[in-house]
């Protein structure tokens, strides 16, 4: 039975459809993953898409060079890219666990697939060159692999990356691109030799077996990849929309990381909160309404929740399934004492800039619990727009309090974010506290009115429950010595001058 030239071109249309669709995928899994092995997202993003691009440009025009046996090339590039679909997740995770040069997969395999995507149009234009004329074939074939890149990039959005994870959305994808280029390899074998359509029919067996195997086998080795990077056993380990979750044990302690950054450790996390809560608590008359940006572990909410006069308590995290861990997970229900269940607390899921934008509600005390300012994205929660948000929330006697990394090992970021909540027009003072896991750590205190060290020593933590905090350290943690480098010039942090995350990255973290 013969296939008419109408089917045939169709099918080849649908096969650079899924290439598109497949390709940008790829692209975005491996962009995310460099964004969280590496930082930086907008940078990665920008990086891998456009050594992708490049590298299509490289594969057009190697793709001149082949002069006979086009459909069969063309059905090898479509296997090829199926395999390093699958696997460009996989093989990142197990670089990233043996390596701290896992951006090089990452760009490898960036530069691969940009490489057969730039191969397979060319390709596919000279086959389809027998079915439609050339007006209609290259608008065609070029329309078809943009529409699947569209669709691609709106699937990884909604549906790859929120419910599949970067685990398994690549061998979705890769499977995908198999059984339409197997559609089109036998639509097309009339084509081919028989010799050549024998060794094709092997490499598609051995590909599907390769990638149904790895499919079944892709969390636990995932999961090897990444327990060779922390020195605890995982015991939990989730990909969300947002970021990479990951908990560790060690002994009877647990410790939290976001994209491979500690955030506690529940061995002394105490020495961080208690500091954070009660010295901005302790300098608020009035405590009626309180903010939580981020704190999602619930933590925070655990101490606050020690202040009778406290009636409301609004807790803010971007991410559902850290506010989801806080409330149900046991060692962290455990350690917050199971505070976001109270029903003093609110928990909103949110980005903390855009709710405070949108909220016409003022906070007594407002504590801003959130991720170091490693990249431009966490950048805008740092900046003088932010913090000047901020001010317009906070009663006139209020309290604003926000973790500011260590003044130690990130000096620089220290103290831009001082000086930006000063530009902000806030009155501050600066305090900090030797954690175990963490090293020396900070915050900055700020409020509306003047506010000094002789405050904070006057604070009263009669009839609290705290396991380190007292009146002895309260003028410690106030003291610090000489800066330990030049911070006269220090710029401001501002959405427009994102100066903060790139004093961060300079910081001395190799010290810590």
């Amino acid at each position: 039975m013969s296939i008419s030239n109408k089917k045939k071109s169709l099918v080849l249309k649908i096969a650079l459809f899924a290439t598109g669709f497949s390709g940008i995928v790829a692209e975005y899994v491996l962009s995310t993953l460099a964004s969280y092995f590496i930082g930086n997202a907008i940078l990665q993003f920008t990086l891998i898409v456009s050594i992708m691009l490049f590298s299509m440009g490289l594969g057009s025009r190697i793709s001149k060079t082949f002069n006979s046996n086009i459909v069969f090339y063309f059905v090898i590039a479509e296997l090829l890219l199926s395999l390093l679909v699958s696997f460009s997740a996989i093989a990142s995770y197990m670089v990233y666990g043996y390596s701290n040069n896992s951006w090089i997969i990452i760009y490898l395999l960036s530069i691969a697939i940009g490489l057969l995507i730039g191969l397979e149009i060319p390709f596919a234009t000279r086959i389809n060159d027998s079915y439609e004329e050339l007006r209609l074939n290259i608008s065609n074939i070029l329309e078809k692999d943009y529409y699947g890149s569209l669709l691609g990039g709106l699937f990884f959005a909604f549906v790859g990356l929120p419910y599949l994870g970067l685990t398994y959305t690549p061998f979705v994808l890769g499977l995908v691109n198999l059984i339409v280029s197997f559609w089109l390899f036998y639509v097309l074998k009339s084509h081919i030799s028989k010799r050549l359509q024998k060794i094709l029919w092997i490499c598609y067996t051995s590909v599907f077996t390769i990638i149904l195997v790895g499919f079944f086998f892709a969390k636990p080795l995932v999961l090897f990849g990444e327990q060779a990077k922390y020195k605890d056993k995982i015991v939990y380990s989730e990909q969300t929309k947002y970021q990479k979750i990951v908990i560790t044990k060690w002994s009877d302690w647990h410790s939290l990381y976001i994209n491979g950054n500690q955030q506690l450790s529940t061995f002394d996390e105490y020495l961080y909160h208690e500091p954070m809560v009660h010295t901005a608590l302790g300098l608020t008359d009035t405590k009626k309404d309180i903010l939580v940006l981020g704190g999602g572990d619930g933590c925070i909410a655990r101490e606050l929740l020690q202040y009778d006069d406290i009636n409301t308590i609004t807790l803010v995290d971007l991410d559902p399934k850290m506010i989801a861990i806080g409330k149900t997970h046991p060692i962290f229900a455990a350690i917050n004492k199971n505070s976001l269940n109270n029903t003093k607390v609110t928990t909103i899921t949110a980005d903390a800039f855009t709710f405070l934008e949108q909220s016409n509600k003022t906070y007594d005390v407002i504590l801003v619990d959130l991720p170091d300012p490693n990249n431009v994205d966490l950048n805008k929660l740092y900046t003088k727009e932010f913090y000047t948000i901020c001010y317009n929330h906070l009663t006139e006697e209020g309290t604003f309090i926000t973790q500011s990394g260590s003044p130690y090992y990130a000096t620089k970021a220290f103290y831009c974010i001082d000086k930006t909540l000063k530009k902000a027009n806030f009155h501050t003072l600066p305090i900090h506290n030797q954690i175990l896991t963490l090293g020396e750590w900070g915050w900055i205190l700020a409020k509306k009115e003047p506010i000094h060290k002789k405050d904070l020593e006057a604070i009263d933590l009669e009839n609290l429950q705290l396991k380190w905090l007292n009146k002895d350290v309260l003028p410690a943690i106030t003291s610090f010595g000489k800066p330990l480098i030049d911070t006269s010039g220090i710029k401001i942090n501002t959405i427009f001058e994102p100066t903060l995350y790139l004093y961060y990255k300079q910081g001395n973290w190799d010290l810590y």
